[in-house]
């Protein structure tokens, strides 16, 4: 969801930023880098212990929701979202939204974006509770995949992700994964996706036995 769908990674970190600013604290690009992908409470975790911050994990996660909680739904779709979540929609391809954040903050933002979220088949967060453990952990994944109804095979499942956090996760379940990693991120981050891409933009279909974007759906869905 945030960075792959959604343009919201970099507000998310921002926020962070800002709650480590009124303790004098420094959130640097490393550290940054280095918590995308995690969970909200594996952030909060690492941030307080690194930081040496004057709250606890708990609190930190407090003031991070609370702020996100007015900020994030109006972050931007990314660059081919859209397009490529119609187009999909369109074929009849079912998909599922697989993300390490909580369902509050899915709900969050399919409130905000009702048309793009309906598209999902079904959403799995990390606080679903058949999710055992978030990415880097396969178990997300998984759980999205025996949610459609003609249980595919992992291998039949084509993962989209941004974070090296997640491709691994997606490369434990078996599955394919197509990355669309943050500029920043080092080349070595990268090697494990099956496919690296600049933008979603890039991506064609047809490489992995979809529809090519030129391909005339038999009949057209409508999404309320």
């Amino acid at each position: 969801m945030d960075g792959t769908v959604l343009d919201s990674e970099h507000m998310y970190h921002k926020i962070i930023k800002e709650i480590c600013d009124k303790f004098n604290k420094k959130y640097t690009n490393d550290l940054e880098i280095k918590m995308y992908g995690e969970t909200d409470r594996a952030i909060c975790l690492t941030i307080v212990k690194e930081l040496k911050l004057p709250i606890s994990a708990a609190e930190f996660e407090l003031q991070l929701e609370h702020l996100a909680q007015n900020l994030l739904p109006s972050a931007p779709i990314q660059i081919g979202a859209e397009r490529l979540l119609t187009h999909l929609h369109d074929c009849k391809i079912p998909m599922a939204l697989a993300t390490n954040s909580t369902e509050q903050a899915v709900r969050l933002h399919a409130t905000a974006r009702p048309k793009l979220f309906g598209m999902f088949h079904h959403k799995v967060s990390v606080t679903d509770p058949e999710v055992a453990k978030g990415k880097p952990n396969p178990d997300i994944y998984l759980v999205a995949a025996s949610r459609f109804r003609d249980k595919p095979k992992p291998i039949q499942c084509l993962v989209f992700e941004d974070s090296a956090i997640g491709v691994t996760a997606a490369n434990e379940a078996g599955m394919q994964v197509v990355m669309i990693p943050d500029p920043r991120l080092d080349r070595e981050q990268t090697r494990q996706a099956t496919l690296v891409l600049r933008s979603l933009l890039d991506f064609k279909p047809e490489l992995f036995g979809l529809p090519p974007f030129d391909a005339i759906p038999t009949r057209k869905s409508r999404i309320d």
